[in-house]
């Protein structure tokens, strides 16, 4: 059995952290511990996309003298899910605080912030 190395211990957080935002989504009723399950989540695919691309002992993606080019694929990491993640970590925020936008302006009219006062749209 393999020991138990840091990717394994990144991937490991990442997706405790997934399921507890993923919790926070589906069992609560306030609409702010509604928005940090989604913030939750969101940090926790960040973390697991990170880990997935992580390389042991790699570089960073320069050709250089410190990097053989015949083995450039094994001790180069690649740069894609690092370039993904931080254009998820900005668009993440934007829709973060957008929903904190729609809950302020959700409290001013209705004084509440409990997600069963507002039943406007139920079917």
């Amino acid at each position: 059995m393999e020991k138990f190395n840091l990717e394994n211990i990144s991937l490991v957080i990442g997706i405790l952290v997934i399921l507890i935002g993923l919790w926070g989504l589906l069992t609560q009723k306030n609409l702010i511990k509604i928005i940090i399950g989604f913030a939750l989540f969101d940090t926790g695919i960040h973390i697991v996309m990170v880990s997935i691309g992580y390389i042991k002992n790699g570089t960073a993606p320069i050709l250089d003298n410190a990097v053989d080019i015949n083995n450039a694929a094994n001790a180069v990491v690649d740069p894609v899910p690092q370039a993904l993640v931080l254009t998820a970590i900005v668009i993440g925020l934007g829709i973060t605080a957008l929903m904190l936008t729609y809950v302020l302006k959700m409290y001013q009219k209705r004084k509440s912030l409990e997600i069963n006062n507002y039943n406007d749209l139920k079917w």
